[in-house]
């Protein structure tokens, strides 16, 4: 990626808030406990008419505690992706040898510094130690209530390279699903590096994760984000904020990758989870993983998953169905086809006439049953730019139209053009309504 910026610091320096002050949302999770985000997190930002990429990313430090190596993996990568790297510490307090421990790495990756301060909210006098760093940009802030975090972005930017920028405004995926399902498994094959840390012990994504993916020379921003569990086991505070994220991450993403495990009993919850997606009218498709665990596989076996899955799954029908195993290396391919194949039906465009020809047919097969004393007739019909597939229909009154017979003009569409994994926006309005 073109310009990014990563955020590097030991930890409960600020570096969340900091992150969540300069993209001007609450993205990251920000609680006063060292250690809470573990992966590299990336968001675009927006400055003086320039775009670029900011990673947020744990605290590195030198204590032996569990993902304490992954945490420090992570931000080593972060700087080797950044062609800027903000090395944030707490004004407060003198530098300690964590803070030597980063300065220590960032020298080593020979990238341009720039220090930021932080908790010098009101004009307080920072601790002297901190020159010892030896860095000759710094500005003293306050990520909390934002003091001087406008000075810092303008350092930013002036430290930049504006030649050749890159596109920033990629089609969006997201990766949804239960805890322990192998969605950051799934990221990291995608990608084919480490991307999210991958352990056994559920719940270890909190953060949604960003990353660029490519597939047939189109740049798609991916997003894994936290396993969603039950309100009722979110005992903890962050597990909480977690899935706050996870739901605005859905909501920001073009098409959704619903990832279930294979080995698992489907349940009622993971119909919700698909239910969330629906309800911000989220291309879907639906991602079986851990296939290769499935034992005394027939030819069968995947026509009767398939059927059990459509009976839970029957509010969203449309949506794709692929088996896979990302330790195997199963049909990863297919499905990168499959996204591909479904963000072109997203964009997907019908002429005016062929949609006219199709719905005037389909009245004639099957002409609208009375309903409140009229019949429903639809005179035309055309496509609207929206974010999904939307429809327009022009009727003789809204008030004869059954729910069944929308579904039915619905059925036809999509038996005429394809529209798999997308859904349907049909919109009816009056003949002199405008």
């Amino acid at each position: 990626m073109k310009n990014t910026v990563a955020l590097i610091g030991k930890p409960n320096v600020g570096k969340s808030t900091l992150f969540n002050r300069m993209i001007g949302k609450r993205q990251s999770i920000v609680y006063d406990k060292p250690g809470v985000t573990r992966d590299r997190i990336y968001q675009k930002v927006s400055w003086l008419g320039h775009d670029f990429y900011v990673i947020d990313t744990g605290g590195i430090t030198d204590e032996k505690k569990i993902f304490v190596d992954d945490i420090r993996a992570q931000a080593k990568v972060a700087i080797e992706e950044a062609d800027l790297v903000v090395f944030v510490v707490d004004g407060l307090t003198p530098i300690t040898k964590e803070d030597f421990l980063v300065i220590d790495i960032l020298r080593k990756s020979n990238k341009r510094i720039i220090l930021a301060i932080n908790k010098m909210e009101n004009n307080k006098e920072f601790d002297s130690s901190i020159y010892s760093l030896g860095i000759k940009d710094m500005v003293a802030i306050s990520a909390l209530h934002g003091e001087n975090t406008g000075e810092l972005m303008d350092l930013i930017i002036n430290n930049l390279d504006w030649n050749s920028i890159e596109n920033l405004n990629y089609f969006k995926l997201s990766i949804i699903g239960k805890p322990n399902a192998g969605k950051s498994s799934l990221l990291n094959k995608l990608l084919n590096e480490n991307r999210s840390i991958v352990s056994d012990i559920p719940g270890t994504t909190r953060d949604s994760v960003n990353a660029i993916l490519k597939i047939n020379d189109e740049n798609f921003e991916i997003i894994d984000t936290a396993g969603i569990n039950r309100k009722s086991k979110l005992s903890d505070a962050i597990d909480h904020y977690a899935l706050n994220r996870a739901f605005n991450s859905l909501e920001e993403s073009n098409l959704t990758l619903l990832v279930i495990d294979a080995t698992k009993e489907l349940s009622h919850f993971d119909a919700r989870i698909a239910g969330y997606a629906m309800e911000f009218n989220k291309p879907i498709i639906l991602v079986i993983n851990k296939w290769d665990l499935i034992e005394n596989k027939n030819t069968n076996t995947i026509n009767e998953f398939t059927k059990r899955i459509l009976k839970e799954f029957k509010f969203i029908s449309w949506s794709p169905i692929i088996f896979i195993s990302v330790l195997k290396d199963q049909r990863i391919q297919k499905l990168k086809d499959l996204i591909i194949t479904v963000k072109n039906n997203l964009e997907r465009k019908i002429k005016t006439s062929l949609l006219n020809e199709v719905i005037l047919e389909a009245q004639q097969m099957q002409p609208a049953p009375t309903f409140k004393g009229k019949r429903l007739v639809i005179t035309y019909i055309k496509q609207i730019d929206a974010k999904i597939p939307t429809f327009l229909l022009t009727v003789n009154d809204t008030k004869s139209l059954h729910f069944s017979y929308k579904r039915y003009i619905e059925n036809q569409i999509r038996e005429n053009f394809d529209f798999t994994g997308t859904p349907i926006n049909l919109i009816f309005k009056n003949k002199n309504e405008k």
